[in-house]
C-alpha cells in the first residue's frame, strides 16, 4: 500500500472503516463498555496500591482503556472492509494555499478566540453542581503532571480519533450527508460525550470549528493540535494562584475590557473561519485523501 508522507502510521489501520450514523452510536456503545473497563481497572487499582492512589492515577488509568474497545473494533471492521473496499485518511495534509505553517497559527488563534466567547454563554446555565465542579477542577488543578498527560496528550487523540477520525469522516464519506449537518452532528456527539452540559455547550461549539478545519484540510493533526491548545491552556490557568478558582474571565477581568475581548475574539473565530474558507475542496466530502482498497493497491 502506498504510504504519504506525514500520516501518522497507527492511524492509517483505520481508513477503510467509515462509519454512518448507525455506526456512530455503535462506536458510542463500544465507548461506555470502554468506560466499564477503565472503572474495573480503577477496583482493580484500588484494591491494590489503596484508595490514594487509585484518586490520583484514576483518570490517566480509566481514560485510556475507555478507547480501548471501539479502537480494536475499529481496525477489525476497516481490516475486512480493506479487501474489496476503497476508503479515506484519517489524517492528510491539504494546506494550500495558506500552508501548514499558517494553518497552525490560525487554528490555534481560532481555539482561543473560540474558547473565550464559548466560556461566556456557558455561564448563562445553571450553577454547576458542587461535586461536578470539583470532579472538573482536577482535572487542572492537581498533580501537573499526571493531569498534563491525561488532557492534552490523551485527550487530543483519543477524543479526535473518535470524533473527527472515525465519527465527521464517517458522515463525510459515507453518508454524504450536507456538511453543515456533518459537522454539527459530529459535534453533538462531540458534546454528548463529555456527559455534563457546563461542558457540553463549549465542546460543540470549539467541536464545529475543529470539525470545518478538519473538512477543509484533512488534518486531524491540526484538530489534535487545537484540542491541546484549549486543553492545556485551561490545565496553565488552573494552575495560577490569581485565576485558578475563577468562576468566569468575568471574575477577572474589567467589564469594559472584558466586553471588548469578548467582541475580538468573535471577531477572530469569524477570520479564521474565512481563512479556511479559501482552501478548496478536491472533493465534495471534504479533503480527506481517498485510499484504494488492498485488492486495489496489490494491482498497482
Amino acid at each position: 500500500m502506498r504510504k504519504s508522507r506525514g500520516n501518522f502510521k497507527f492511524l492509517q489501520k483505520f481508513s477503510w472503516y467509515q462509519p454512518g450514523v448507525g455506526g456512530m452510536f455503535g462506536l458510542l456503545g463500544w465507548l461506555l463498555v470502554g468506560g466499564l473497563l477503565g472503572g474495573l481497572a480503577i477496583l482493580v487499582l484500588r484494591l491494590v496500591a489503596g484508595e490514594a492512589a487509585a484518586a490520583e492515577y484514576n483518570t490517566i488509568v480509566s481514560y485510556p482503556l475507555m478507547f480501548v474497545p471501539p479502537m480494536l473494533y475499529a481496525s477489525a471492521r476497516s481490516s475486512v472492509l480493506a479487501m474489496d473496499n476503497g476508503g479515506h485518511k484519517l489524517d492528510s495534509n491539504n494546506f494550500s494555499p495558506l500552508g501548514a505553517m499558517l494553518c497552525v497559527l490560525l487554528v490555534i488563534a481560532g481555539t482561543l478566540g473560540t474558547a473565550f466567547w464559548a466560556e461566556y454563554l456557558g455561564t448563562l446555565l445553571p450553577a454547576m453542581p458542587p461535586a461536578l465542579e470539583e470532579v472538573l477542577k482536577g482535572l487542572t488543578t492537581g498533580n501537573f503532571v499526571l493531569n498534563f498527560i491525561a488532557v492534552s496528550i490523551f485527550a487530543p487523540f483519543f477524543e479526535e480519533w473518535l470524533c473527527r477520525g472515525m465519527v465527521l469522516r464517517g458522515l463525510l464519506t459515507r453518508t454524504r450527508m450536507k456538511p453543515f449537518w456533518a459537522i454539527a452532528l459530529s459535534a453533538l456527539f462531540f458534546a454528548l460525550i463529555h456527559m455534563n452540559p457546563w461542558q457540553a455547550v463549549p465542546a460543540f461549539l470549539l467541536g464545529c470549528l475543529f470539525g470545518y478545519v478538519y473538512y477543509k484540510t484533512g488534518s486531524l493533526k491540526l484538530t489534535m493540535l487545537m484540542h491541546f491548545t484549549n486543553n492545556t491552556f485551561a490545565l496553565i490557568c488552573g494552575h495560577i494562584d490569581a485565576i485558578k478558582d475563577m468562576e468566569s474571565w468575568r471574575d477577572v477581568i474589567d467589564a469594559p475590557a472584558y466586553w471588548v475581548l469578548l467582541a475580538c475574539s468573535v471577531l477572530i473565530t469569524a477570520l479564521v473561519v474565512l481563512a479556511f474558507n479559501r482552501i478548496k475542496l478536491l472533493r465534495p466530502e471534504g479533503n480527506m485523501d481517498p485510499v484504494p482498497s488492498i485488492f486495489e493497491s496489490n494491482e498497482t
